[in-house]
């Protein structure tokens, strides 16, 4: 049966199936600037609290513990949470970039670390304001599928790495047991986006979300991108059924 889009939803269509990529950045900067006081209640409540396991997983797939001093890129860092437990490691005595292009998540996440270990920088993933071979290694939880390119965001985070620097993947993917998948898109096309236009306030931001997964490359894809752009031994696993994964990839 035709239905109809208001002009908002139309919009966020045509940003999560990259209609352009300027398009989707200016819409994915306003959607996450908009939501960013509620976030991180959003994000506790929609993934049950699995978020923060997942995140645990995925620091410590960056094995920061091999340079406990380093430098580290948090990126697409949103309200902070991942460079934050970074910086709450017990024997971590580093220093970590946290790089958003959305101010305002940023602002939402002040406080969270002291700023002389974590430092907040508005920042674009395809354009970071860092000389070549900064860092000691890198993370981005749930933000590359907002990457406008991401082949060029993943080379833009090769050329930022020292040699030997591991980058670390944690986002969402798709189950593939069928029962699984089945209850997982119900709820993540139907439940998800009606709590989060509730609770947010933002009529389109939670519609984005199962859109922009839908539109993202699968996990293997995804590997076989990071390998294009330069990283070396590229491997993954599934987490809960497959509704995340985390990649790893050494410069």
């Amino acid at each position: 049966m035709p239905h109809t889009l208001d002009s908002e939803a139309l919009e966020a269509n045509a940003a999560a199936e990259g209609a352009s990529a300027a398009g989707k950045r200016t819409y994915v900067q306003r959607i996450f600037s908009e939501i960013a006081p509620r976030y991180d209640l959003l994000n506790r409540l929609l993934s049950l609290g699995i978020d923060r396991r997942w995140r645990t997983l995925a620091l410590k797939r960056l094995g920061w513990d091999r340079t406990p001093g380093g430098a580290y890129l948090d990126l697409c860092a949103g309200t902070l949470d991942v460079g934050a437990e970074l910086s709450r490691k017990p024997g971590f005595a580093g220093r970590i970039l946290g790089a958003d292009f959305a101010e305002p998540m940023l602002r939402a996440g002040v406080g969270k670390a002291p700023t002389t270990v974590l430092a907040p920088v508005v920042a674009d993933a395809l354009a970071l304001p860092v000389a070549d071979a900064t860092f000691d290694g890198a993370i981005v939880a749930f933000g590359i599928r907002n990457v406008a390119d991401l082949g060029a965001g993943l080379r833009e985070v090769n050329r930022a790495l020292r040699p030997g620097a591991r980058f670390v993947i944690l986002e969402f993917s798709t189950p593939r047991v069928p029962l699984v998948r089945a209850g997982y898109l119900f709820y993540f096309h139907n439940i998800l986006p009606l709590i989060g236009r509730i609770i947010s306030g933002h009529k389109t931001a939670y519609t984005y979300l199962p859109r922009s997964v839908a539109n993202f490359p699968e996990t293997g894809a995804l590997a076989a991108a990071m390998t294009a752009a330069g990283f070396r031994d590229v491997t993954w696993e599934a987490l809960t059924f497959g509704i995340a994964a985390v990649h790893v990839g050494t410069k």
